[in-house]
């Protein structure tokens, strides 16, 4: 059985055979030269990593792929690696890769792959990776076998991923610090919606199911930057054509963290996702979730979560969001199914899964 790195040379057509033999004689050739460089450093010391990390999100970005890096980052300094974040790869030395987005990064873990073919790189996969390019692009299907190691964001993710790529994949759950807790108001139901305004997201069926409730508590704040002139012209029309409907923009970090704590409950209602640091960052505080029924919600919240709505539905989600509004009950049942969630994303759980990759891979881990 060919090993995973070398599946992509044989699903393309005869027209490339060249072409695959090649690909698969530097695939294997990889793989026996980084069995025998975790070997030596087995037997000897381990090293302390030098890590760059790749994101195509820019310094300063709010972009869950940027606060992903900047977190690792972070979690890797204290663990003794040494870190940078960059947006392209231009041949800085390191010792270990880590890219973000399979298909953005293809380019530069490729150029890894082949200019250091004895050294791991590490590839995490977005919700538009698992859930649409590795399935339909064949430069994001070849970066994960470039990569020596995977990681996804929560363990739905691994039924998209075959056998021999699940063998060398490692969920970690993204983690939260945060000292928040839950203070919703008291005369408005508050429901939140937070994330950048683009179509993966489908970030208006919250507004939709909020037409049919036709109820003066309820007010709907949506947060996050219109990532088309289409979405800003939406996000005007709604606020002319209900009162109750509130974009307030981009917002730093630390001010969506406190809408959310001062939110009744959050709607999330992506089409796509690979496990949203939003729907963390509410289990962390404790805040309700009425959630798309898509695999990266349920394996962040569970199969049996009580509050997940189909796909672009905004009926089913404006009943949710009544039976939320209506029965007491319900709110604490969301409430108490998102507390048995907290472990998950504990700041030590990550910590543990970063240094049990890092030992993994031949480095030393404080």
């Amino acid at each position: 059985m060919p090993s995973r790195t070398a599946m992509p040379c044989l699903r393309r057509s005869r027209d490339d055979s060249a072409s695959s033999r090649s690909c698969l004689n530097v695939a294997l050739s990889r793989e026996v030269i980084f069995f025998i460089w975790i070997q030596k450093y087995s037997e000897n010391s381990m090293p302390a990593a030098n890590v760059v990390i790749i994101t195509p999100a820019p310094p300063g970005s709010r972009a869950g792929n940027r606060n992903t890096a900047v977190r690792w980052a972070h979690i890797l300094r204290g663990l003794g690696c040494r870190v940078s974040i960059l947006t392209e790869w231009a041949g800085e030395r390191c010792d270990l890769f880590v890219a973000l987005h399979a298909r953005k990064s293809h380019d530069a873990l490729h150029e890894f792959a082949m200019r250091h073919p004895d050294r791991p790189s590490v590839l995490a996969l977005t919700g538009t990776d698992i859930y649409r390019d590795i399935h339909i692009d064949k430069n994001a299907a070849a970066s994960l076998d470039w990569a020596t190691r995977l990681i996804v964001l929560q363990e739905n993710a691994l039924e998209e991923l075959t056998p021999m790529q699940r063998r060398k994949s490692h969920v970690i759950h993204q983690s939260v610090r945060t000292s928040l807790t839950p203070a919703p108001l008291r005369r408005k139901f508050r429901i939140c919606v937070l994330g950048h305004l683009r179509e993966e997201k489908d970030p208006f069926r919250a507004a939709m199911a909020l037409h049919l409730l036709r109820d003066a508590r309820v007010e709907l704040i949506q947060a996050g930057k219109p990532l088309s002139a289409r979405m800003a012209r939406e996000t005007a029309r709604r606020m002319h054509n209900d009162p109750r409907y509130h974009w307030v923009g981009e917002l730093p970090h630390w001010k969506s963290m406190h809408l959310l704590s001062r939110s009744n409950a959050m709607v999330i209602s992506s089409r796509i996702e690979g496990g949203a640091h939003v729907v963390s960052e509410a289990i962390a505080i404790g805040v309700p979730v009425i959630a798309s029924d898509i695999p990266g919600n349920r394996g962040l919240l569970g199969e049996d979560y009580p509050a997940y709505f189909p796909v672009e539905d905004h009926r089913c989600l404006a009943r949710m969001l009544r039976l939320a509004l209506d029965s007491p009950r319900f709110l604490e049942d969301l409430t108490v199914s998102i507390r048995r969630r907290r472990s998950l994303v504990d700041p030590l759980r990550e910590r543990r899964a970063w240094g049990s990759l890092l030992r993994e891979l031949g480095f030393r881990s404080a």
